[in-house]
């Protein structure tokens, strides 16, 4: 190999090439995915329904069936195949937003539905692209820091088009067309990414596609834990979908107009603090003393998530910081799972096994969850007063969050007594 092939192959090798990678090509996803949800579309086109609950009910609903589909197709996929089954699932995303523009509502509701199913499978394409590595949770924390910030932005981004006179239904397509050519880009520099060296694989173990015998064997290993901690994730994916999705509702709820660039500050102050909880897991090489410790994060967001609405409540701290501190409590056990919980859980058994299984198994279950939320909400109250939608999202932040710590408690100490974690400890 010459010196300048030498040089490339290091380059692409490189932690900061694969946040980069993995960062844009992520958030440049969901850019075909977000920006609808800074939209009103006040009116009751159907049914008497509130109709922007219904458009995010139709979207969530086709992402949880992708979800569904993912914990085969994602766990199964080859490497050699990622980047192209991404670049086909985002221009299916972007035609059923053109539909969505192009026909008229109710109707282009089921565009949404078409739009959600090729964008579940983005995140586990990409995850499987950095799993099985020794700095795996510093590059899967980079990745997750994108869709935190990426939901502000896109937002923004919506709520620009919008004042520049774009209209509701066509903003989402623009939206997608402006973030196509750096999706492509962002593609490309993944693509060069080379495979795990053998010294991350003598450390976090091989990480290879599993067959369905494979997924049922891993599963029936560790069911009492993999299922507290699904239901877990399940109510962190609600309260997190909601926060994000109706963020503008919230916002009045508190009594606050916010401005375009306000989505984008709030969710990069998470990021900065959720990439900071979670790059000291990168420096614990034991794998049961980093799994441990990301469960004393997720416990710690469970507890901001009751505390938050208290100070709220009594003027210690503003809006801005309130949907601040919730976000942060929210997304410290969601991002605990994604970076580090399952990577060292695998590492430790060395069973058959990898990330997009185990993320792809929580992911449906805890969208499953929200589009029953969603429809509850539909059925139940059309269109709720902003200051009561709020109050019931603070409420349900409290008890969720007792309830995640009754859940995370017992997870952590059904996996780390397992048989399998007992005997594989790190040297």
């Amino acid at each position: 190999m010459s010196e300048a092939s030498s040089k490339r192959a290091n380059w692409t090798g490189s932690a900061a090439w694969c946040v980069i990678a993995a960062f844009g090509t992520y958030f440049c996803m969901y850019g075909f995915r977000k920006p609808f949800t800074a939209a009103k579309f006040e009116g009751s086109p159907l049914w008497g329904l509130d109709y922007k609950a219904v458009l995010v009910s139709a979207q969530v609903l086709g992402y949880m069936l992708s979800k569904f589909i993912g914990i085969k197709l994602v766990s199964e996929l080859t490497p050699a195949k990622r980047v192209a089954w991404l670049i086909g699932l985002i221009a299916v995303a972007e035609v059923a937003l053109i539909a969505f523009g192009l026909v008229p509502r109710p109707w282009n509701a089921l565009a949404l539905i078409a739009n959600g199913l090729p964008l579940g499978m983005v995140f586990g394409l990409v995850l499987g692209v950095l799993e099985g590595r020794r700095n795996t949770e510093a590059l899967t924390a980079g990745l997750c820091v994108s869709f935190i910030v990426a939901d502000g932005a896109t937002k923004s981004l919506g709520t620009w088009l919008i004042d520049s006179k774009v209209s509701e239904d066509w903003m989402p397509a623009v939206a997608g067309a402006i973030s196509y050519l750096p999706f492509l880009g962002f593609c490309a520099m993944l693509k060069q990414i080379p495979p795990p060296s053998a010294a991350d694989v003598a450390e976090r173990s091989e990480r290879q596609p599993m067959n369905r015998s494979d997924r049922w064997t891993f599963f029936r290993r560790y069911a009492i834990g993999l299922v507290l901690l699904t239901v877990s994730y399940l109510l962190v994916t609600i309260l997190r979908s909601v926060r994000n999705d109706f963020a503008p509702e919230l916002w009045a709820g508190l009594g606050t107009k916010p401005d375009a660039e306000a989505f984008t500050y709030t969710e990069a102050l998470v990021g900065f603090g959720i990439l900071s909880a979670i790059a000291v897991a990168v420096l614990i090489r034991d794998h049961r003393a980093a799994f441990t410790y990301a469960f004393a994060l997720s416990i710690a967001g469970a507890n901001v998530l009751i505390a938050a609405p208290v100070l709220q409540a009594s003027g210690w701290i503003s809006p801005f910081w309130y949907l601040t501190i919730v976000g942060l409590g929210l997304y410290l056990p969601y991002i605990a799972v994604h970076t580090t919980i399952f990577e060292r859980l695998i590492a430790m058994t060395r069973d058959r096994g990898n990330i997009g299984y185990l993320m792809y198994l929580a992911d449906a279950f805890g969208y499953l969850g929200y589009v029953g939320v969603l429809m509850a909400k539909n059925l139940v109250t059309l269109k709720p007063e902003p200051a009561e939608f709020t109050a019931l999202f603070s409420a349900s932040c409290q008890w969720f969050g007792f309830a995640l710590v009754g859940l995370m408690v017992p997870c952590w100490y059904v996996f780390i007594r397992h048989p399998s974690t007992q005997r594989t400890r790190d040297t």
